[in-house]
């Protein structure tokens, strides 16, 4: 009998997708990012020290698909902890990995597939993780967010190639920020900070986010959440866009509540 397994990093999005998966899925995390085992105790922690002894386990369980979901980032290997079969692949696993994030997300999914797993999205678990175009909530997006979000975008096109980040910043046509390693709380703390000490910034702006152009999507797709647009807010912007059907809203109806309380608009933007 063939099952899912879900794949866990930090955030929401596992204990949502666990939740709708059921008691049939096979539940795993990585050591370092520990979030699902701390709710419940079924979860299979493994290392990427020893990633074949993983594969073959789920194998062996039957596991003939696999949905990631939550935050991660590269973890230090410790070469001591290395089993033979996976040191077979570390020459495979370390070149993905000089080809930044998406090479290696690349190479993940290939392997799963050389084992007979299937990766597939988590908006194909849940579909309502995707927004279709339009605004949600009762805030409008005006027509000069509109043209900061369309230079947004331009600009995420652009750093996305480079494979940096999948969010930026803009107001009145100026990049005021660009998410990086740090990520988008960080980014977004960042201008609160250099808002609260009178920085000449442009008033309001809009946050950007979007897939990098040629990702896979079954993998890392960007996700936004009600704390998202509360950081949004304290950054002094008047709006979030982002790419219709390329990013996962947790928590939808807080999110959008948040937002209407607020006064920001949320836009899912056609295209990127």
């Amino acid at each position: 009998m063939s099952k899912i397994a879900l794949i866990a990093g930090r955030g929401a999005l596992p204990g949502l997708l666990a939740a709708r998966l059921g008691d049939g899925a096979l539940l795993a995390e990585l050591e370092g990012f520990e979030t699902l085992s701390q709710a419940r105790g079924d979860v299979l922690r493994f290392r990427l020290e020893r990633l074949v002894p993983f594969l073959d386990h789920l194998q062996d369980q039957g596991v003939t698909k696999a949905v990631f979901a939550g935050g991660v980032h590269r973890p230090r290997l410790d070469p001591a902890l290395i089993d033979p079969a996976t040191m077979q692949l570390l020459p495979r696993i370390m070149a993905a990995m000089q080809q930044g994030d998406d090479g290696t997300l690349r190479e993940v999914i290939a392997l799963m597939g050389e084992w007979g797993i299937e990766v597939v999205g988590a908006q194909e678990i849940c579909p309502e993780l995707v927004a279709a175009p339009g605004t949600l909530g009762a805030v409008d997006v005006t027509a000069a967010q509109k043209q900061d979000a369309a230079r947004g975008f331009d600009i995420l096109r652009l750093t996305g190639a480079a494979d940096v980040g999948q969010g930026c910043v803009v107001a009145r046509g100026q990049c005021l920020a660009l998410e990086a390693l740090p990520g988008t709380d960080a980014m977004l703390a960042h201008l609160a900070q250099l808002r609260a000490d009178r920085a000449a910034l442009p008033d309001g702006g809009v946050f950007c986010k979007a897939p990098k152009p040629g990702q896979d999507r079954r993998i890392d797709l960007p996700a936004l959440g009600p704390d998202t647009v509360t950081r949004a807010h304290a950054a002094g912007l008047g709006g979030v866009a982002f790419e219709a059907g390329g990013v996962l809203l947790i928590e939808r109806a807080e999110m959008i509540a948040r937002a209407d309380a607020l006064g920001l608009a949320l836009w899912a933007r056609e295209g990127a």
